[in-house]
């Protein structure tokens, strides 16, 4: 009786890989991945083993499998067949397959695992998902699992709009401003399931109203004509709070991504004595000194400096200034040369998120009053997009933070200049306010200006000087930079999508295009118009160039919304108009009719 059981059990399992041989989907694989017992504890069914190193299954079988997945078949139903190509490789230490697949110019359409025992699809991922993993939707792969908690994301929304919005006036353009700024909630809650066609178009609305809303308030003149509810004391006492709990937050639970890394590696390469392009740690042809990750990588390799550090080669594309802002970083803190927790990159976002409500706060004292600037700094502090930007500790909080304290000297054309410099060697993208800070307030160009501009930019670039060729250091930045800059591709935005869509998709890159010399029309306009501007207007017209620009952006992220934010924020927020400080520069003479605000 034991040997016919015994038997039995040999002819099921046998029979199991014929099953899952027949299937047509993963669904009707039979192949048991563990021993089988009934309902008495005894053993009726046991697993097939095959040897170390024997696949179970073929390859045309495993790409059967992978492409009866519905999200592969769906995806692939964009291409003619007749042009697609496949690769399935087996792996014997994890016992499954990666399957491959292009087609054309389009390159990988596709690629997964499958497990080799089971015959299931482990992964699949398609479309920009092959080549980005952070289209991928992994948890927490942006700010930590804290801030993308829909509990606390939607804390901090509830607390923004309750503190800021005018309930007297439900129907008021004052709320209309906060519900669209607060719009890309949906299109983050979507990039986060790895949805990136749906989620990308929702951003769109936001930086559209920005523009919109900046060009007819830097016209006008004209801010919002109502205020909130709460009393500044309150929004003060809300917004220290928020400040603790920001603080917490980014310290307990949150990521660095690459940028942040990269700010550190920069400082680190200073500190030492070398400029940062050129010089940012590679893993091809170097000595391994870590593990391999779960793709197979080695990222940790012996550098040319002697030091074992993770790789980042594409780490050196910003301006000076996103290298040297991490130098009190990384004097304090250090570098472990790993990409570890990167206390140094947390210092510093940190530090540029204090610094920028403490700018907020003295713009509106300075511009408004007690009332205006417990209004800006709650903002900043409640504003779920700045929180994400910190808790991803990515460096898009430096280029504001400059901008928000040229705004503050915004009667100083020296000291506009400078902070305009600083903010424009962090991030390129503030370079096209560049006109409109050197014409503000008269519509002429102030020496001065361009003096600060100057001085600023010599001391940001001055570790040139640490290479033996500064002209040639020069020559790497630009390409380590702007060239690479300007061309790179990215899912994420409407501009790069025709190579995602074989049929139908018309190229959007001539939209783009139009649009881009748009913008510099724009930029060049409003330096010139309206001639004479108030404080208002210049934070207005601010934000519009500055959302303009993302609008045009191939490669944009969520982190990114902090650059127009504070100027959106004075802009829609401030009552009416913004009055002049008495201070104001001989050279920047005060509007013939100057609208006041009475202090709270």
């Amino acid at each position: 009786m034991r040997r016919l059981l015994t038997g039995l059990v040999c002819v099921v399992a046998l029979a199991g890989p014929a099953a899952a041989g027949a299937a047509t989907t993963p669904a009707l694989t039979t192949v048991p991945t563990a021993p089988v017992f009934n309902g008495k504890g005894r053993l009726i069914q046991t697993p097939f083993a095959p040897a170390v190193g024997t696949a179970h299954l073929v390859d045309k079988r495993v790409l059967a499998i992978f492409e009866a997945n519905p999200k592969v078949a769906a995806w692939l139903d964009r291409y003619p067949a007749k042009g697609l190509v496949d690769e399935e490789t087996y792996d014997s230490k994890t016992q499954g397959w990666t399957v491959k697949i292009w087609w054309g110019k389009a390159g990988e359409i596709a690629e997964g695992r499958v497990d080799d025992a089971s015959g299931a699809v482990l992964e699949a991922w398609t479309g920009p998902q092959v080549a980005w993993k952070m289209g991928r939707g992994y948890k927490g792969a942006f700010g930590g699992t804290k801030i993308n908690n829909p509990w606390i994301w939607g804390a901090f929304c509830l607390v923004f709009f309750l503190g800021l919005a005018d309930f007297r006036r439900p129907l008021s353009i004052r709320n209309l401003d906060l519900l669209m700024l607060l719009s890309p909630t949906a299109s983050l809650w979507f990039f986060n399931h790895g949805d990136i066609f749906t989620a990308v178009p929702l951003f769109y609305p936001l930086l559209a109203w920005v523009v919109i809303r900046g060009i007819w308030i830097g016209i006008t003149g004209r801010g919002s004509p109502t205020r909130p509810v709460l009393s500044a004391w309150i929004l003060l006492f809300a917004t220290v709070f928020l400040v603790a709990f920001r603080v917490t937050l980014n310290v307990r639970d949150s990521n660095v991504i690459d940028v942040g890394y990269s700010g550190v590696v920069g400082a680190e390469r200073i500190v030492n004595g070398a400029a940062p392009w050129g010089n940012f740690p590679v893993e091809d042809n170097l000595k391994a000194c870590g593990p391999a990750d779960a793709a197979g990588e080695i990222r940790d390799r012996i550098q040319t400096n002697g030091r074992c550090e993770s790789a980042n080669p594409q780490g050196d594309t910003y301006g000076p200034v996103a290298y040297e802002a991490y130098i009190p970083g990384y004097l304090t803190v250090g570098w472990s040369g790993k990409w570890d927790d990167l206390p140094a990159a947390h210092f510093t976002s940190i530090l540029f998120d204090l610094l920028s409500i403490l700018g907020l706060w003295l713009v509106g004292l300075r511009f408004g009053g007690f009332k205006l600037a417990a209004t800006l700094a709650f903002a900043w502090a409640a504003y779920p997009f700045t929180q994400y930007a910190s808790s991803s500790n990515t460096n898009d909080a430096l280029m504001p933070c400059f901008l928000i304290f040229g705004f503050w000297l915004a009667s100083s054309p020296f000291g506009r200049g400078a902070f305009g410099a600083l903010s424009a060697w962090t991030k390129f993208a503030s370079l096209i306010v560049a006109p409109l800070w050197l014409t503000y307030p008269t519509g002429r160009p102030s020496r001065r200006f361009v003096a600060g501009f100057l001085a600023a930019t010599l001391a940001a670039f001055s570790v040139v000087l640490l290479e033996p060729s500064p002209l040639h250091e020069l020559r790497v930045f630009w390409d380590r930079t702007v060239t690479w800059q300007v061309g790179r591709d990215s899912p994420f935005s409407l501009w790069d999508w025709r190579q995602y869509h074989a049929r139908g998709l018309p190229n959007l890159k001539i939209v783009q295009h139009v649009l881009q010399a748009l913008l510099v029309i724009g930029a060049l306009a409003a330096a010139v118009a309206p001639r004479r501007k108030s404080p208002l207007q210049l934070a207005a017209l601010t934000a519009a160039l500055l959302a303009g620009f993302e609008l045009v952006l191939t490669y944009w992220l969520y982190t990114y919304i902090p650059w127009f934010f504070p100027f959106a924020a004075i802009a829609l927020l401030a009552p009416v108009a913004l009055q002049r400080p008495r201070e104001d520069d001989a050279e920047n003479p005060p509007l013939e009719q100057p609208q006041l605000v009475p202090s709270a």
